[in-house]
């Protein structure tokens, strides 16, 4: 017993230590790997050149400009026009119809993946849906206002059929589609796909033990909704309207092509600052219409940031 126990020691001794770094060696190399510099960040030079370039330098030059006359000396008469009755009553326009079809887009696309959920995820409509809602929500501008124009314009083809079969003629009142409320439904026509795109991840993340332990309490669907559900969906719910709302009042390109006259929308009075030849001497009054922009659109996505952070907490 005691020569296998030296004999194991010996062995023991005699095995080949492997070698092991002093502790001072140690804090030495976990020191440099933690001061070694980290070069993550030049894959985000693109990106910030891209916004530098496209964004932030264009909101300096429009906004400076509205503090500026033509000359290059200082004045608080652009910014001063903000308070003026029509530039009031524009943002007033913009405000209201970006609210409308938030609203509207916000609750039939909720409708629409409460929907999607009841269906596989891996499923040919699930996936059809999601697609769709992707190329939908980024159909705009131009292209989006010629089709109205074609389908329900002044010698459209659902308005010449409806007019020729029925006798029913939508422009009666005046032609709507070229005003103000035109500009409704083309507005919730993109508006419904990007609440299905922003909405539907944290309808999926609802948890199944939830309802699981809802019904174990002896709950029903209708209180797992509303104890439940509506109270932790609701901070998303309110995220994507807001979201919904910015991108209905900065929208341009389709008002644009749809109203030729007037200037219902801050953007379209921001083309008309810049081109019409009656508004002489304030030519700089876009500048300080984009900076009322800016103020609208900055409180609305940081209200947006602010409730994204508090959906994340039960999301993560």
């Amino acid at each position: 017993m005691t020569t296998l126990t030296v004999a194991g020691a010996d062995a023991a001794a005699s095995a080949p230590v492997p070698p092991q770094e002093s502790g001072a060696g140690s804090s030495q190399h976990a020191g440099a790997r933690q001061s070694a510099p980290s070069w993550a960040w030049l894959g985000l030079v693109p990106f910030a050149a891209y916004v530098i370039l496209f964004l932030a330098v264009p909101t300096v030059l429009a906004v400076g400009s509205g503090f500026f006359t033509e000359d290059g000396a200082f004045t608080w008469t652009n910014v001063s026009a903000l308070g003026d009755p029509l530039v009031l009553t524009t943002f007033a326009n913009s405000a209201g119809l970006s609210l409308l079809t938030a609203v509207v887009g916000a609750v039939v696309g909720a409708l629409v993946c409460y929907a999607l959920l009841g269906m596989n995820p891996e499923g040919a409509i699930r996936s059809t849906v999601d697609a769709a809602a992707g190329v939908l929500a980024q159909f705009g501008g131009v292209m989006l206002a010629f089709v109205f124009i074609s389908a329900i314009g002044i010698q459209g083809v659902i308005t010449v059929f409806l007019r020729d079969s029925f006798g029913m003629n939508i422009y009666e009142n005046g032609t709507w589609l070229y005003e103000l409320p035109g500009l409704v439904l083309p507005y919730i026509y993109f508006q419904i796909p990007l609440m299905v795109i922003t909405f539907m991840p944290a309808l999926a993340a609802l948890k199944p033990q939830w309802s699981e332990a809802n019904l174990t309490l002896g709950g029903t669907r209708a209180s797992f909704w509303l104890r439940i559900g509506i109270p932790v969906l609701a901070p998303s719910f309110l995220a994507s309207l807001l979201l919904l709302f910015a991108n209905s009042f900065s929208s341009y390109a389709t008002a644009a092509a749809l109203a030729s006259q007037g200037s219902q929308i801050v953007p379209l009075q921001i083309r008309t600052a810049l081109t019409s030849e009656t508004v002489l001497g304030r030519e700089n009054l876009a500048g300080a219409l984009a900076l009322g922009m800016i103020v609208v659109v900055g409180v609305v996505m940081g209200l947006y940031s602010l409730i994204q952070r508090r959906a994340a907490r039960w999301q993560s």
